[in-house]
């Protein structure tokens, strides 16, 4: 590989890290650090989409840090689903921060709100782009810390509560993941993902059964599904509406990349599948059950994340229904991955700038934003729409794929969980429309259509509106030229379904096949 593209491969982890190292040298010069923070995550965005490019035009992309060889030093690797995911990132941090101009606090900003951030890109694009295993523990903890600080950041009661929860759970999952990797070395000696792909085939039967069980609850809590997500709704909520939608974008996501690394890579067969299938069930209909009960806006959200992660973890337990059937499976998981993230992301920036106009997130205490704010209302009414999968929005074409590969697969009772998760989705948004947008103001019995006092001055309307506006747009284009982003998606899933090409990328030198027709070590 070229020296261009070793540079490229580390850019979306090296320019995060050097842009909050350069943001804690003007700690004092908030105006001179969101600058910073802002030409950071555009470079960051820059680097993400050429090394997708790169990846799409010539192939995976690997790095061997320090010029030892895998399995024996540190790799960094990127295929098509790396790329897309450190692009998706890349974009949800540029869009955050932006947004952070006007949404976040000066004495948050003062106490380095800006470089914690980009230490939390820097750990999912990390996430993202190791090969290593115990390397992913690692950005696992990078990303934890980070998080952890963010959603304590200004003390606040509701802060601190919520930050307790949501580390608590997290540090089992790191001891759990932790303890995982340490018997996974014991059993098969290596610490590479595409070594570990070889060896696995060949280890005993009960220690790996043990192991892929291990592996699933420490990334399902990561991952917030059945029954393990309780600590996200308890935790989205509390800090700024900025900082919950980075969180809503990205961090349950990293713990669904791993899932689906380890699950197609690793343990590509097994009756842990089914069991995957089972949990997504529970998980549509849990979080859409939980969404239509709660009466504040984030809560509500929150809960539509725990549902709509159902769906990205159906595609990975359809996976062994038969390789056409597996495939459409994957590539809807990776294609509602890209929306998903756009999405959510974009739907807890809107109800920041709701609470900021109204003073609160309590549905009884919101109302008549349709007139006050009709701009407002249709950026709402874009990504709600598309989360719940109406048609031809982005959410619609991986939620049909899910459906389809599950219905060819005989599982119909996944099916029925998937379309009760999007009538509970659809039900869930309407609740909101009608309660912030459309009902009258509380404060007065006659529908008043004055505009809402505006404290904000225009720049920080353009802060707010901007990237609401972009991700909007990008949730229209999926939607109405989803063949693109289709045929990106198919493609990641066919290298996920051939895991060949990813070992062949990184252990070039291994001659004699092994087991299960892969590449083995001499």
């Amino acid at each position: 590989m070229s020296q261009s593209a070793e540079i490229l491969l580390l850019c979306p982890i090296l320019v995060p890290f050097l842009t909050g190292v350069l943001a804690l040298f003007f700690w004092n010069n908030r105006r001179l650090q969101r600058l910073i923070s802002v030409l950071g995550m555009a470079a960051t965005l820059a680097a993400a989409l050429f090394l997708m490019r790169t990846v799409s035009s010539t192939g995976i992309q690997v790095l061997q840090v320090g010029n030892w060889p895998a399995p024996f030093g540190i790799t960094i690797v990127a295929d098509l689903l790396s790329a897309v995911m450190v692009s998706l990132a890349a974009m949800m941090g540029l869009a955050v921060t932006v947004y952070s101009l006007a949404g976040m606090d000066a004495q948050r900003e003062s106490f380095g709100y800006y470089p914690i951030l980009n230490v939390l890109v820097m750990g999912i694009c990390g996430s993202f782009l190791t090969g290593d295993i115990f390397n992913l523990y690692v950005w696992f903890e990078v990303m934890l810390i980070a998080s952890f600080c963010l959603i304590a950041l200004g003390g606040e009661r509701a802060q601190l509560e919520g930050a307790i929860k949501y580390i608590t759970l997290n540090l089992i999952s790191s001891a759990i993941f932790l303890a995982a990797v340490g018997i996974l070395y014991r059993v098969v000696g290596t610490l590479n993902m595409a070594d570990i792909a070889v060896r696995i085939q060949s280890a005993p039967g009960g220690p790996a059964t043990t192991l892929s069980i291990m592996f699933l609850v420490a990334f399902g809590i990561k991952a917030a599904v059945f029954p393990m997500f309780f600590w996200l709704p308890a935790s989205y909520h509390t800090p700024p509406a900025v900082v919950s939608a980075i969180f809503a974008g990205l961090l349950t996501k990293v713990g669904i990349y791993a899932l689906i690394r380890m699950f197609t890579l690793i343990y590509p067969e097994g009756a842990v599948h089914v069991l995957i299938m089972v949990i997504a069930g529970f998980t549509l209909v849990c979080g859409g059950l939980g969404a239509i009960v709660q009466e504040e806006l984030r809560r509500i959200l929150s809960f539509n994340i725990i549902s709509h992660i159902g769906f990205m973890i159906m595609g990975l337990g359809l996976m062994d229904a038969g390789h056409a059937i597996g495939k459409l499976a994957l590539t809807g998981t990776v294609l509602y991955l890209i929306h998903d993230i756009i999405v959510k992301t974009n739907l807890f920036l809107v109800s920041g700038v709701i609470q900021r106009l109204q003073g609160s997130g309590r549905l009884s205490s919101l109302g008549g934003l349709y007139h006050a704010r009709p701009l407002l209302a249709l950026l709402f009414m874009i990504p709600a729409l598309s989360l719940a999968g109406v048609p031809p929005l982005s959410g619609f074409w991986p939620k049909l794929m899910l459906v389809r590969a599950g219905l060819e697969a005989g599982r119909y009772l996944i099916v029925a969980a998937a379309l009760v998760a999007s009538i509970l989705t659809l039900y869930s948004v309407v609740i909101i429309w009608e309660q912030v947008f459309w009902k009258d103001k509380p404060e007065s019995r006659v529908f008043d259509r004055s505009p809402i006092s505006d404290p904000l001055p225009r720049s920080a309307w353009l802060a707010y509106l901007l990237p609401v506006a972009a991700l909007a747009l990008c949730t229209l284009a999926i939607g109405f030229w989803v063949e693109p982003f289709s045929v990106l998606s198919e493609r990641a899933a066919d290298q996920l379904l051939d895991p060949r090409g990813y070992i062949d990328a990184i252990l070039p030198n291994l001659t004699e096949p092994g087991p299960a027709g892969l590449k083995g070590a001499p």
